[in-house]
């Protein structure tokens, strides 16, 4: 991946460091954007320049659609091109759907869902005068299977794959290739909440009967996004250790 380009979402801790740091150790030059933690985004890129890799912060909302598009076009002014575009930003707010709030809803599919497809509408921009570029969508097995508690989130990630097998269509002339990873339970801060019992009433139901990595995840984005899927678009790539298949 030298002298690529890449935009990370979410890129200041769990999944979203990890694909940074996969990204920048195959030789990308890696944007990430945060919301809200700096010091966080910030020790993710010095975990990169230390390795001798090149990155760099930038914070923006992604559920506003001016503000990606800014974002992008700010990166553009920077390094001229934009090769990989990870949507990995994402909120979950859980609850039963007949006490759940309007504006957890809005907040949830705004980030989760509307922010990836604002970012996919500005990229694609720059990358069909490339004729070349790869976009990777996080979603779910939230968004596969369902999951009671989660009608929000489960429609947020359930649309990112919609979103993603259209847009390859719409793309893959241009040799753009739009591919999504769904990861199953993965050890990062969203689950580290969850009680003992529950956690190993989940491990029953997995097959490799532990729970996934960060790191796991990172390498199929990267995959996806290297030369080496470059007759894969419109898949999702299941990580989920056989939970669901």
């Amino acid at each position: 991946m030298k002298d690529k380009v890449a935009l990370v979402t979410g890129g200041s801790r769990g999944i979203g460091r990890a694909v940074c740091l996969e990204l920048a150790r195959r030789g990308a030059s890696v944007v990430l954007s945060y919301q809200g933690n700096e010091a966080a985004a910030a020790e993710t890129v010095k975990l990169i320049t230390d390795a001798g890799g090149k990155a760099k912060s930038v914070r923006f909302d992604v559920s506003d659609a001016a503000a990606c598009t800014k974002a992008v076009d700010e990166l553009l002014k920077e390094h001229s091109r934009l090769d990989i575009l990870v949507n990995n930003a994402g909120v979950a707010v859980d609850g039963l759907i007949m006490r759940f709030r309007d504006e957890d809803w809005d907040k949830t599919i705004n980030t989760n869902l509307k922010g990836a497809w604002a970012l996919c509408r500005a990229a694609c921009r720059p990358m069909m005068k490339q004729r070349g570029g790869a976009i990777i969508n996080l979603t779910s097995i939230v968004g596969e299977m369902g999951n009671a508690g989660q009608t929000a989130y489960a429609a947020s990630k359930a649309g990112l794959i919609g979103l993603t097998k259209a847009l390859a269509k719409e793309l893959c002339s241009r040799n753009i290739r739009v591919n999504a990873v769904s990861p199953g339970f993965i050890g990062t801060d969203m689950t580290s909440h969850i009680p003992e019992e529950m956690r190993a009433k989940m491990l029953d139901v997995i097959p490799l009967a532990r729970l996934g990595t960060a790191e796991e995840v990172a390498k199929a984005v990267a995959f996806l996004a290297s030369a080496d899927a470059s007759y894969i678009t419109g898949e999702v790539l299941k990580v989920n250790g056989g939970m669901y298949m």
